[in-house]
């Protein structure tokens, strides 16, 4: 229960800060909002990598490179969902994202070669029906951002299947880090290019709860991991998607069209489907592996 908590606090941290966010998208240019707030996330990150111990340089040439790689996915992730979220409501975009899951799943075994029953597969197929009624293309109201989120989705997929392949001497904060510097580095050659406006008081504010709620998110999924079991907590993810619609609906007057709830519905029960199947099959795996030792 505690790692369930946990994983309810980290995405609400999350979807705070992108309702932070895109409070700001109005008041000054994108790549200004995300280079600053890397200015304020950074030192905290730092500090927190520091007190962990696990600021190191990868030795192995292998590890560095899939390091840059996962950066690079990181910076497009991030450029195309914030794009998005600033010009689509925050709770539409929460919905596509939470197709990552089943996303994950077909990746594991189109290129890592990871076994995918055809129950998973079915589900996966249905999951993408259900991305297809949150976005509607072709139907009135649709929008380019609806894709840029998606794009985002195969940005954060690559980064994921990236970090697997991380040695196991890479530590994950490390991994963030090296992330956040890429991000905050584009950000502001990005910058360069636009007009600098003034941040006032409240905006600041946003901004530093921006990169605060970051720093609490990526804390809580590392705890969750720790203390919780993965396959009961994993599927407390989708809770992002109430935080969405609540901030959504208070903050900005926006409320999904019923198509885009049912679009939701299915990609959420289809996401937990999949994890409750491949959490049993760990399990037979495990049990079986353990009956031949015994035998």
């Amino acid at each position: 229960m505690r790692g369930a908590l946990l994983m309810m606090a980290s995405m609400a941290a999350f979807t705070l800060n992108d309702a932070c966010i895109k409070a700001l998208s109005g008041t000054a240019p994108f790549f200004q909002i995300v280079f600053l707030r890397g200015l304020i996330t950074l030192p905290m990150f730092l500090a927190l990598g520091w007190s962990m111990r696990a600021i190191r340089l990868p030795q192995n040439a292998r590890d560095r490179r899939l390091l840059l790689a996962r950066t690079g996915a990181e910076i497009g992730a991030v450029y195309f969902f914030l794009n998005a979220l600033f010009n689509m409501p925050i709770a539409n975009a929460t919905a596509i994202l939470a197709i990552l899951p089943l996303a994950v799943t077909l990746a594991g075994a189109l290129f890592l070669g990871e076994p995918v029953g055809w129950r998973r597969l079915a589900a996966i197929c249905v999951g993408m029906a259900g991305v297809l009624l949150i976005i509607r293309p072709g139907a009135e109201g649709f929008t380019i951002y609806s894709i840029y989120v998606v794009v985002a989705v195969v940005f954060v997929v690559a980064r994921d299947l990236t970090a697997r392949r991380l040695g196991n001497d890479v530590r994950s904060i490390f991994a963030a880090i090296v992330g956040a510097v890429g991000v905050t580095i584009f950000a502001g050659i990005g910058s360069l290019s636009e007009t600098w406006v003034a941040f006032g008081t409240g905006d600041v504010l946003l901004l530093t709860a921006a990169g605060v709620f970051i720093l609490v998110a990526y804390v809580c999924s590392v705890m969750t991991m720790r203390v919780g079991e993965i396959g009961f907590v994993t599927p407390f993810r989708y809770t992002s998607l109430l935080w969405a619609l609540v901030l959504g609906l208070v903050f900005f007057g926006e409320w999904p069209q019923p198509l885009t709830l049912l679009g939701a519905g299915i990609v959420v029960a289809t996401g937990i489907f999949t994890l409750a199947r491949e959490q049993a099959l760990r399990r037979r795996s495990a049990s079986e592996v353990a009956m031949r030792r015994s035998g």
